[in-house]
């Protein structure tokens, strides 16, 4: 195949001797042997999405490298300069498990302190939120994560956190990607100064399963904790080194370890995908769990910032639930402990986001505290915190299994959330009922609020066009009904405008640009569509509900929650 002009500017610069010799022979030998693999390592320069910068690594300026990655390092650190003058700049660094993570950070260390900024850098992999954990402890400007979540081995990533312990959020990223994009490779400062690298390790760890603690737990009585048998995994990823210890020092010494799945590995050997939100990564988990008769499984992804959790029905089997059940869960957990604890005055609020469940919205309401809802991404929910400092934050998540239990860390946090829910479990089991019970409870309480998620995957230049192409078509010939139901309401988040499509009325959103497309039904339905951020995906998100007016009417209301999700997923096309 004839190799595009663009991509072989692309190339010839990559060849020149600002690149080393390895670079060199590993782009020679795609010119011969794989035209198409240099076409995707050249196409376009990697982005910034929801959850930072992931790709695969490899040559090429649509790889994760150390010339990538140091060139974001370099533009960082001189937008760092520009925005703290006179400051005593300082950053910190965490990797995960993934192949080339522990050199990857060793070299964005190197850069930053070549520009005469303080590194703290982890000597081991950690878990993301104890980054956001560090940064703030450490009163450091920045922050880095060498993690893919819970993306295949061949990825990695760099996200980017701010002074908060937040992610970058506007209108910082869009400045620092312009001051990376202006940069020339051979501006890159990769000499380290080795006297500014500081290693951290033990004092952080403390103090961080102290506050996960300290936010987490709510008065468990000794004997319902050692009453409560927990099966955990960390799927070969960081979670091993925060999560056993925090139940440990909070008190649950029945905690059984998936031993396959202990080990920190970046080729997750025993899972197709380490991504709790797919039943298939709990499986040896599960299988443990019925083995022991375990009351609760937890899992958490590579870098640990999310959760995947099971508990056991009214039958005693166990049931996986999705990312907006162990939300709602949780947050219902915390407005009731607050409530007793007389701490909610009307000046709190939690979080969430467009495409998660409705049922925060009732929750919030009901407690008389402010639900916020952002974009995708948590980085929106530490924005909310650091945007109204006036009120406080007690809790939040999102449907991709994200959650964050207060603000010590600016980040879905799965340390927390773990102990967090282990405390749910704990106390419900003491008092004769279960965490798939309270959640029941919960429906009855509020309206069974029922999700379902469709992702699609479409690989390569070819793919993203396809996925850009269903959002033009969602968009210029929108939906006019689906299952019966009229559509009366379309948000459209790219162009900020909420349109009534039964009288034409539209309205500006508030909420920043996005590429998301929101349907809302006459009968309470809501069918959202999102390019993912950080895959080659399309997800739409369907949320149904109605009134559960009894427990004993679950099964049959499931039952038409679940034909409704089907019929709307079949004339979507979406199989």
């Amino acid at each position: 195949m004839e190799i595009p002009t663009k991509i072989l500017t692309a190339v010839n610069e990559w060849l020149t001797p600002i690149f080393d010799k390895e670079t060199h022979d590993e782009i020679k030998e795609m010119m011969t042997s794989s035209p198409k693999n240099l076409e995707e390592s050249f196409y376009k320069n990697l982005e910034f999405g929801t959850g930072g910068m992931r790709g695969i690594m490899g040559v090429g300026t649509n790889r994760i490298n150390k010339y990538t990655l140091g060139k974001n390092t370099q533009g960082l650190s001189n937008y760092m300069r520009k925005v703290f003058p006179n400051k005593n700049l300082k950053v910190a660094i965490a990797f995960d498990c993934r192949h080339n993570s522990k050199s990857l950070a060793k070299v964005v260390a190197d850069v930053f302190s070549a520009n005469g900024i303080k590194v703290y850098l982890f000597s081991d992999l950690r878990p993301t939120p104890e980054l956001s954990f560090a940064l703030k402890y450490l009163g450091c400007q920045a922050g880095i994560v060498l993690t893919a979540s819970h993306n295949p081995p061949e990825y990695n990533g760099y996200k980017v956190y701010w002074e908060d312990g937040g992610q970058l959020v506007p209108p910082q990223d869009a400045e620092i990607i312009n001051v990376i994009e202006d940069l020339k490779y051979d501006e890159i400062k990769f000499n380290a100064n080795e006297d500014l690298i500081e290693y951290i390790d033990s004092e952080i760890d403390a103090a961080f399963i102290k506050s996960s603690i300290e936010n987490a737990s709510f008065n468990t009585p000794a004997a319902a904790k050692n009453n409560l048998n927990i099966v955990f995994t960390s799927l070969h990823g960081t979670s091993i080194m925060s999560v056993p210890e925090t139940l440990a020092q909070a008190g649950y010494a029945n905690v059984n370890l998936v031993p396959e799945q202990s080990v920190p590995n970046g080729d997750f050997p025993t899972v197709k995908s380490p991504n709790p939100e797919e039943p298939e990564a709990l499986k040896m988990a599960l299988e443990l769990a019925d083995k022991i008769q375990a009351d609760i499984v937890i899992g958490t992804d590579p870098d640990c910032d999310r959760l995947g959790v099971a508990v056991r029905n009214n039958e005693g089997e166990m049931m996986l639930l999705n990312g907006n059940q162990t939300m709602v869960l949780m947050t219902a957990f915390l407005l009731e402990k607050w409530q007793k604890a007389d701490k909610i005055t009307g000046n709190q609020f939690v979080g969430t986001t467009i495409v998660s469940t409705p049922m925060m919205m009732e929750l919030a309401t009901a407690y008389d505290v402010e639900c916020k809802v952002g974009l995708t991404g948590f980085k929106w929910i530490a924005k909310m915190i650091k945007d109204f400092p006036e009120l406080e934050f007690i809790g939040g998540g999102e449907e991709s299994f994200g959650f964050m239990v207060g603000d010590a860390v600016r980040d879905k946090d799965a340390v927390a959330s773990t102990l967090l829910i282990c405390e749910i479990a704990a106390q419900a089991k003491a008092n004769g009922s279960s965490v798939y019970q309270e959640l029941l409870n919960l429906y009855v309480d509020f309206g069974f609020y029922k999700e379902f998620l469709v992702s699609i995957t479409k690989k390569g230049i070819e793919g993203l066009e396809e996925i850009k192409q269903m959002m033009v078509d969602m968009r210029t010939n929108p939906l006019k009904e689906i299952n019966g139901e009229r559509i009366i309401m379309m948000e459209d988040y790219q162009t900020s405008v909420a349109t009534n499509l039964l009288t034409g009325e539209k309205e500006i959103m508030s909420i920043p640009k996005s590429d998301v497309l929101i349907y809302y039904t006459e009968e309470g339905a809501k069918i959202a569509a999102r390019p993912s951020g950080t895959e080659p995906k399309i997800k739409f998100y369907v949320s149904v509900n109605a009134p559960l007016e009894s427990v004993a009417d679950f099964d049959k209301v499931n039952s038409l929650l679940d034909t409704k999700i089907k019929n709307i997923i079949l004339e979507m096309k979406l199989t």
